[in-house]
């Protein structure tokens, strides 16, 4: 494995001698360094860093931003993750008193992907790798001093997709307006790598986040896992696309409570929950739940995925949903007694959902799992109708042509 990593450094340095005549160039005025320099970096970040667009960052196992410092990544910049299994892979950790600022834009988005990816400096896509190439590298993972919600009612606990002898990891607490930085116009590409069993790292994880967390415009492409997993917290996230996730789009656990504005979700023949929503793992519990506003599911139709999974008495609110385009088996699921009485007590809501069934499907048979007289609660809110472009609710997909899904023609 060691001769083969450094055999890939060889080629990229090499490789950035040309570019692909038929990929997207972006420019930028970094001073970083030499252009096409590759920087690897690994380990624990103790001081301040800057990284430039004009070079290509290495993830060598795992780099943590440790307590008191900010990275900064200027737009433009592309990190590829060094391949690595178990606890060897590859990931970016803001650590908690950490800060990450990555502000990309739409012109000149930040770019995370594999080292496997043949994109180079100026470029906002490679050409070499696929949607099947999923679990390359590990993720992003961002740790905060929210509050969470977990088994035994302890006020922190450790992140999964981390190895539990590292000195990192730990999220949560009870500081709700918690600052871990900025993270705008940012596209992760080609992650999701397992640890152990049952135990992955998301394209986006996001521990004990505090509202003070600017999240805005996020990417996540072939992920193995989850595309973006909340584990409490309290941040805000608008503007999110996940395309062709291993298991579920966008996941909610721990009593997070915020909110997600107009985010787009497409699913792969081999995805789970386009929503896989859970409620708190400890005995307290957020009032007034979090809210999911704005958001078109896309399905699968060879495919086995659920709208939503309704899970461990969550308290949620869902808000102008569309839905298209899923196989005759899909249903939004209420899973398990503590979820049947959030639905009866009404503290799960749902408000205009507007879903394209396939053929033979009524909207009765949508709704599982809840209890007797309650399918009313959901049939009432929801309605069919003939195609996505007869829909006046859902994302504003028109934000999302900067990403990687677009080129894909993925919506």
């Amino acid at each position: 494995m060691k001769k083969f990593y450094y055999l890939a450094i060889s080629i990229l340095a090499l490789n950035f001698a040309t570019s692909c005549a038929d990929n997207d160039v972006i420019s930028n005025d970094d001073d970083g360094g030499e252009t096409g320099d590759i920087i690897t970096k690994t380990g624990i970040l103790t001081a301040d860093e800057t990284w430039t667009a004009n070079n290509i960052y290495v993830l060598s196992g795992k780099v943590v931003v440790d307590e008191g410092v900010t990275l900064t990544i200027n737009k433009g910049t592309i990190i590829k993750g060094a391949e690595g299994q178990l606890s060897l892979a590859s990931a970016l950790v803001i650590d908690q008193g950490g800060k990450l600022m990555a502000e990309g834009t739409a012109q000149e988005p930040i770019i995370f992907t594999s080292i496997l990816d043949d994109i180079q400096v100026g470029q906002t896509r490679g050409s070499n790798l696929t949607m099947a190439n999923s679990g390359l590298w590990g993720g992003v993972i961002v740790l905060g001093k929210a509050p969470i919600s977990v088994s035994g009612d302890i006020q922190t606990n450790r992140i999964e997709g981390l190895p539990a002898t590292e000195s990192y990891g730990e999220y949560g607490g009870n500081v709700s307006n918690d600052n871990s930085g900025v993270l705008k116009y940012i596209s992760i590409r080609h992650g999701g790598i397992s640890i152990a069993t049952d135990n992955e790292i998301n394209g986006l994880t996001l521990g004990g986040v505090g509202s003070s967390t600017v999240i805005d415009n996020i990417e996540v492409v072939a992920n193995q896992d989850d595309s973006i997993e909340w584990f409490g917290g309290t941040v805000n996230v608008s503007n999110v696309l996940t395309y062709g996730q291993g298991d579920d789009g966008l996941d909610a656990d721990e009593a997070w409570s915020g909110t997600i504005n107009n985010a787009l979700v497409i699913l792969g023949a081999d995805s789970d929950s386009a929503l896989e929503l859970d409620g708190p793992a400890g005995s307290s519990a957020t009032e007034g739940g979090y809210t999911i506003q704005n958001v078109t599911i896309i399905g699968d139709a060879g495919g086995t995925s659920k709208y939503a999974d309704l899970r461990d008495g969550l308290i949620a609110n869902m808000n102008n949903i569309l839905a298209y385009g899923f196989s005759a088996t899909a249903t939004v699921k209420v899973n398990g007694a503590d979820s049947q009485t959030e639905l009866t007590n009404g503290r799960i809501a749902f408000s205009k959902w507007e879903i394209v069934l396939p053929s033979g499907v009524t909207l009765p048979s949508i709704i599982t799992g809840a209890l007797p007289g309650d399918e009313a609660k959901f049939l009432n809110n929801a309605t069919a109708i003939a195609s996505p472009s007869v829909a006046t609710v859902g994302a504003n997909t028109t934000v999302f042509s900067w990403t990687y899904a677009a080129y894909l023609n993925a919506f």
